[in-house]
């Protein structure tokens, strides 16, 4: 055990018992015991009164030329490797080739899209398939990844923001004592200290902050989905896959079964190809109406600004923005929203942006590839007229 408590010194006050965010020390005969749920947290160190409870790791001096490589955790379900991997492998490939080094996936659970990651860009791919590691399993997915960054070093780790990103990533820093730069939405290097510029909304997506790691090892951060663009896939592209052995799992998690969610809107909005979005400038619930008509004659779908559904107008499954989905579509069309920086951090990474607003100066033609200045109750049904016109023809 890495953290001890000095029994002579412990007076039983129950400090660290409360402290303790993972209920891992109990008091046994009026003194305090660590059990094995203890995850080296560190939290009791500091508030024990008496100072009986010793940290006996001693950080070792980093050695950043000991850190080489840019990794990505590839997350899978049901064997589907997710789309956020193969983002991460776009912007990964990027990176690896600024620092001059390889860009390695990490793979837990059977797959047989393995191969693909390379395709996409990865030159080695660790991969474990062993039944447990079907689902996720915060103790066992930390405790397997930490071990692989011991042993090979990596200088970058990446992975999606997602519910699985989310949920053991900081597990991982918090195992290796460095940082985590949560939810970037851009990845860069610095040029002159080969450092990781890790960019992500604060302050309520008022401001960009720059996130930099310069002392610790890895370089941590997960990645909101659909920002990231895809790299160039080479289906000749060749790359070592690395079996690596399973742990055992941990005994506390244990899937039951797998219920599928369907209570959200029709088409998931983070893989439609086409969103019409409407804001408070569609006036009213009812200008939803022409917007559903207008997404379904081009086979998308419809989402939202946060005014709109804090409005009651749609539900909260289609709001595109900062607190809400983040989306990449082949074409996003804007109707009735100003363009708030929260709203432009979910969408701006569309390849094709139109904006209808009133309003000419709106912060929204900014981003936009084509601007409509009008009233969007009078440019919509124009839209819809123009499309029925081409298909009945």
């Amino acid at each position: 055990m890495l953290i001890r408590i000095n029994i002579e010194k412990c007076t039983g006050c129950g400090t660290c018992v409360n402290v303790c965010p993972f209920g891992a020390i109990e008091l046994r005969s009026f003194k305090a015991v660590i059990t094995e749920s203890c995850t080296l947290c560190g939290a009791c160190v500091e508030s024990c009164p008496e100072s009986a409870i010793i940290d006996e790791r001693q950080r070792e001096e980093i050695r950043q030329e000991d850190f080489k490589g840019v990794w990505i955790f590839a997350e899978q379900s049901q064997g589907r490797i997710a789309s956020v991997a193969y983002e991460l492998l776009g912007i990964g490939r990027k990176l690896a080739d600024e620092l001059q080094t390889e860009l390695s996936a990490v793979l837990f659970g059977e797959s047989p899209e393995t191969e693909e990651l390379i395709r996409w860009g990865a030159d080695k791919v660790y991969y474990v398939d062993a039944p447990q590691y079907a689902f996720l399993d915060d103790e066992l997915y930390a405790k397997t990844l930490v071990k692989l960054i011991n042993q090979h070093k990596p200088a970058i780790l990446l992975a999606g923001a997602t519910a699985i990103g989310r949920s053991f990533i900081p597990r991982v820093a918090a195992r290796l004592r460095v940082g985590l730069t949560a939810d970037c939405t851009g990845l860069e290097i610095d040029k002159e200290t080969g450092n990781l510029l890790q960019i992500r909304p604060a302050f309520g997506g008022n401001i960009m902050a720059t996130i930099v790691s310069p002392t610790s090892r890895p370089q941590i951060a997960t990645v909101r989905p659909r920002v990231m663009k895809r790299g160039e896939y080479n289906p000749d592209k060749k790359g070592e896959i690395i079996k690596i052995e399973p742990l055992e799992p941990t005994g506390k998690i244990k899937v039951l079964e797998r219920v599928e969610d369907t209570s959200f809107c029709k088409v998931n909005l983070q893989d439609a190809k086409v969103i019409v979005s409407g804001g408070r400038g569609i006036g009213g619930p009812e200008g939803f109406k022409m917007l559903w008509e207008l997404a379904s004659l081009l086979g998308g779908t419809v989402g939202a600004s946060r005014a709109a559904v804090d409005e009651g107008w749609i539900p909260y499954a289609h709001q595109v923005g900062q607190t809400g989905k983040t989306v990449c579509p082949k074409l996003y069309i804007a109707c009735g929203i100003s363009g708030a920086v929260q709203h432009l951090v979910g969408m701006q990474s569309s390849d094709i942006i139109v904006a209808i607003n009133k309003d000419a100066n709106a912060p929204i033609f900014n981003v936009a590839t084509y601007g409509i200045v009008g009233d969007v109750k009078e440019i919509v049904p124009l839209m819809i007229k123009k499309l029925k016109e081409g298909v009945s023809e």
